[in-house]
């Protein structure tokens, strides 16, 4: 058997120092363990930054590769973002527990970037310290103060609630006894009691922000405003009827333009058995190119499919350029017969050089992301192409006139000399050829694809949709 314990104070008073030695080297290894952490993520979240940058930069450079660009982005900045918090946290458990240790260690210290002043726009609020009344090292009240340091810090005020009250005097007429009142204050909904800035928040949360009527409900209610999903859903329609005029207006203009681009864009629909891919419609007109003097719009439709007959019911009454890609649905738009005339074809040339830069795209291959060989051939057609977007880019922004003259000296003879040579390369590949087909989405329209030669309103490509 064990000798039986005989507690003592020196006894307890040891093993509590032991306690608080073992806590003190736990605390200190679970800091330096946080801390080393922090360097490994920090590590990450430098080469996620790194990753970021390049990407942004060749998206400048070279201009969008594909519709996934922007979701690549979108993903990336996440992937940075939850990796610098991850950095934060372990630098701050690395703090606190070198804090509770009763050490020192070092803490991580991340770079970051040059911190920026603060909005001036914004209001200022000070609050003042008080100073000492006597002075810290020798206890002497006679100070003088010597200046002010100011510490900025961003703050802001949750959103409050309130509610106006219009208030109408009424008047009585002594001589007639007609009684005077102010008109009613205007209401966007007609008997409305909500203002024109809740309107706006709950359009821009639904229909920017992508947040359904439910949550701004739920949210609301949390904050002690009962909004039900159907006074939202009314305000929302009505709102629709109300900002309609403004709609129409904007749809006549971006209609007006002598020339317009178009496009489409698969969006996923919620549908009763299965999410669908549903379509959203852009045409946009930008004279800037040209350099037109009325400012750019747009205009969305959508619709539950992508059948030639949308574009037709939204081009019913346009007669000018259209400047899209080669989809068949806005053939119909084309035909000699059409009433009240027939629309101009411009061909998009960042779509025909997409074709062949998936065949040279040598950074994607290099990562593993494809399995299509790199093709000399299309590498060439693309650095044939980045010579004339290279040539356009200079002319952005001038006259149409001035423009068409700079194409037909500079930009016409490499148009030309591209497709000649593409010619006669194409001429000695087969028809299963990946290059070869890319090479017919241009070959096979050469009259929309270099009308931009011949018209100084037409762009090089359709990026502006």
């Amino acid at each position: 058997m064990p000798p039986p314990l005989n507690p003592t104070s020196e006894n307890i008073e040891s093993l509590r120092q032991q306690l608080a030695a073992e806590r003190a080297a736990r605390f200190a290894a679970e800091a330096e363990v946080a801390q080393a952490k922090a360097k490994i993520i920090n590590a990450e979240a430098v080469i996620a930054q790194f990753r970021l940058s390049i990407e942004k930069l060749r998206r400048e450079l070279y201009g969008p590769r594909s519709e996934r660009t922007r979701r690549l982005l979108d993903q990336m900045e996440l992937e940075f973002g939850e990796l610098v918090a991850g950095v934060a946290e372990d630098t701050v458990q690395s703090e606190l527990s070198a804090a509770n240790a009763g050490t020192i260690v070092a803490a991580h210290v991340r770079r970051h970037p040059v911190r920026k002043p603060l909005p001036e726009h914004l209001p200022r609020e000070r609050v003042i310290i008080p100073g000492p009344t006597t002075c810290a090292c020798c206890g002497s009240a006679n100070l003088a103060k010597l200046g002010e340091d100011v510490t900025e810090t961003l703050e802001v005020i949750p959103r409050r609630w309130k509610v106006i009250q219009h208030v109408r005097e009424k008047f009585t007429c002594r001589a007639c006894e007609k009684i005077s009142q102010a008109p009613a204050p205007f209401h966007v909904i007609s008997r409305g009691r909500v203002g024109p800035n809740l309107l706006a928040m709950v359009l821009y949360s639904k229909f920017a922000l992508h947040q359904p009527l439910n949550r701004q409900s739920e949210e609301y209610e949390k904050e002690g405003i009962e909004l039900p999903i159907s006074t939202l859903a009314d305000h929302v329609g009505a709102c629709a009827a109300v900002l309609k005029p403004l709609v129409d207006l904007i749809r006549a203009h971006v209609f007006a333009g002598e020339r317009i681009h178009g496009d489409d864009t698969p969006v996923p629909l919620l549908a009763k058995i299965k999410t669908i891919e549903a379509r959203l419609w852009t045409y946009v007109r930008d004279d800037r190119p040209f350099g037109g003097k009325d400012p750019p719009a747009a205009v969305y439709y959508f619709t539950r499919d992508r059948r030639g007959e949308h574009p037709e019911r939204h081009l019913a009454g346009y007669t000018g350029i259209l400047q899209a890609d080669a989809y068949s649905g806005f053939n119909g738009l084309y035909e000699a017969d059409r009433q009240p005339a027939p629309i101009t074809k411009a061909l998009c040339w960042a779509h025909a050089r997409r074709k062949l830069f998936v065949l040279a795209d040598v950074a994607s291959n290099a990562r593993g992301k494809k399995d299509i060989v790199i093709s000399p051939l299309a590498f060439e057609a693309v650095q044939k192409m980045d010579v004339i977007f290279a040539a356009e880019r200079d002319i952005n922004g001038l006259p149409h006139d001035e423009r068409l003259a700079a194409r037909e000296m500079k930009v016409a003879p490499l148009v030309q000399e591209l497709i000649d040579w593409m010619t006669r390369e194409r001429a000695k590949l087969s028809n299963s050829n990946p290059v070869a087909k890319a090479m017919n989405y241009l070959l096979k329209r050469p009259e929309p694809f270099t009308r931009f030669l011949h018209d100084g309103r037409i762009c090089l490509t359709n990026n502006a949709a």
